[in-house]
């Protein structure tokens, strides 16, 4: 019997390369790079990797910042076998050195603009720090480390059980934990959601968030996959977005719902010929619906809307099902299922509430270091397939589309009643003077707790007003406290707002 050959994401670039060389792979801003500069781009990472003893499962570090060399770093990674652990420039120097410490990162590569955030992080000198586009004493002159190492195929083969990344989440409730995921299911995750997504060879996809995020692999592994172009934003803004989409006849973006509120804002909004747009992708955090139905009005009817976790599960809302079902989040992404557990763990009936628990083939291997917490997060059905908790609260109606209700940690319990805080948050958005909106619940004495609305507005509106605006829309039981005007929420790289800050304000105060 011949033996099935190891295809990988890494495999199939290498035939893009081989076979249309010529061809765009990736735009970051006026730089360009073909398919076959690309696949001799990431070669020289990864041989100098195997150089450094850096090969199968050793976990690679990459402290960077949106560019086509942090792309090429980030896949030169996983072309020698190695394992990739991407970590935010954001976080602080003391996060910085416990994420690399957890992973058992011995190699890291450091933008110029994070020089300063990974030197403050004080990491042990058995750290083989490796600078790219720049020099400094302590470091490895990454330049100089490339241009020695041959650009042919180190002739890695990577199986479907290997590990290709550690992504580490995003803390929006506790300590980051490190999601590890396999060669398999991220090429399923780049199979799947390209054919979700309707693309191509000929796809253009814009990265309008940090390439460390997992999210933001939406518009890289499925464009890069089916060999067609990923246009790389090295920071985000309204304008510059919608004039690359008009520049380059981009086909697909992903946008978090931040991202969409504050282009819809934008002056340049309706400035630009979007008509290129073949889906136009939002996740991270729900789609309001007055913004979704301002993003069809405005920008482009083909809005996709995708609902998961970065553990292995998803379902997407597709543009067909807009005019139906407005609270759906869509049914299973192929090679996916879920189901709806009560709290007796038990699966619920049609259109009860319940948790949400999913499974497929792009779950992950677990997380890192945490057997613990694989336990914790797992359920099993009554065939004893194993399904992840997701910790969202949601139900499944009679058409089989899914419809979140709130995070279970969210949820505000009254004076016996439950509280949805989504469920407050598109009402209060439906105000003109709403720009963005969340609620969360603060202590009261009489009630346990209470919903209290943040908003950032449109303007200077009067709080009272709308306080007493939102109040006359929703139930008894819902009423608000108080609304408070903020200029900016607490969020994570894909924009979902980190209500465990926003709630330590009243909950964690000193006794």
């Amino acid at each position: 019997m011949i033996e099935a050959p190891a295809t990988s994401l890494t495999t199939i670039w290498a035939t893009h390369a081989r076979f249309a060389p010529e061809r765009t792979a990736a735009i970051c801003g006026d730089r360009r790079l073909s398919w076959g500069e690309f696949d001799r781009g990431t070669s020289r990472v990864a041989n100098a990797l195997l150089g450094l003893g850096a090969g199968h499962d050793v976990p690679v570090a990459l402290v960077m910042t949106n560019s086509l060399d942090m792309l090429q770093v980030m896949f030169g990674i996983v072309k020698a076998g190695a394992c990739m652990v991407p970590v935010s420039g954001l976080l602080t120097p003391a996060q910085v050195a416990t994420m690399l410490a957890d992973s058992g990162a011995e190699t890291v590569f450091v933008s110029a603009s994070n020089r300063a955030l990974v030197e403050a992080a004080a990491l042990p000198a058995s750290i083989r720090r490796i600078a790219i586009g720049f020099e400094g004493e302590g470091w490895v002159d990454g330049e100089a480390l490339l241009a020695a190492a041959p650009d042919t195929d180190p002739g890695v083969r990577s199986l479907a059980g290997d590990r290709f990344n550690i992504i580490y989440s995003s803390g929006t409730t506790g300590l980051p934990k490190g999601i590890v995921q396999s060669h398999g299911a991220r090429t399923h995750f780049a199979w799947s959601n390209a054919l979700e997504l309707g693309m191509s060879r000929d796809t253009v996809a814009l990265v309008t968030t940090a390439l460390y995020s997992n999210g933001t692999m939406f518009m890289v592994l499925p464009p890069l996959l089916l060999g067609g172009t990923v246009v790389v934003m090295e920071q985000f803004s309204a304008a510059g977005a919608l004039s690359l989409i008009e520049q380059h006849r981009v086909t697909h973006a992903f946008m978090v719902p931040t991202q969409c509120i504050v282009t819809l804002d934008d002056p340049a909004c309706g400035a630009h010929d979007l008509s290129s747009l073949k889906g136009l992708l939002s996740a991270g955090s729900p789609l309001r619906a007055d913004t979704r139905e301002a993003v069809i009005a405005r920008m482009t009817p083909n809005v996709y809307e995708l609902y998961g976790f970065s553990e292995g599960f998803a379902t997407m809302r597709k543009p067909a099902d807009n005019p139906v079902r407005p609270g759906a989040v869509g049914r299973p992404v192929i090679g996916f299922d879920l189901r709806i557990v009560g709290g007796d763990d038990q699966e619920c009936a049609t259109g009860d509430v319940g948790e949400i628990v999913g499974n497929g083939t792009g779950m992950m291997l677990g997380y890192h270091n945490r057997p613990d917490l694989d336990a914790a997060i797992l359920w099993h059905d009554a065939a004893g397939h194993a399904f992840l908790r997701s910790g969202d609260l949601g139900y499944v109606d009679e058409e089989g589309f899914l419809h979140i209700v709130d995070r279970k940690k969210d949820m505000i319990l009254s004076g016996g009643f439950n509280i949805f805080p989504a469920d407050l948050e598109a009402v209060i958005g439906e105000h003109p003077d709403v720009q963005d909106v969340t609620v969360i619940g603060i202590p009261h004495d009489k009630w346990g707790e209470t919903p209290l609305a943040l908003v950032i507005p449109r303007g200077t509106p009067d709080p009272a007003e709308l306080l007493a605006w939102a109040n006359a829309r929703l139930a008894r039981t819902q009423r608000l406290a108080a609304v408070e005007l903020r200029t900016e929420f607490p969020r994570n790289a894909l924009g979902k707002v980190l209500k465990r800050e926003l709630r330590a304000a009243w909950w964690e105060q000193p006794k």
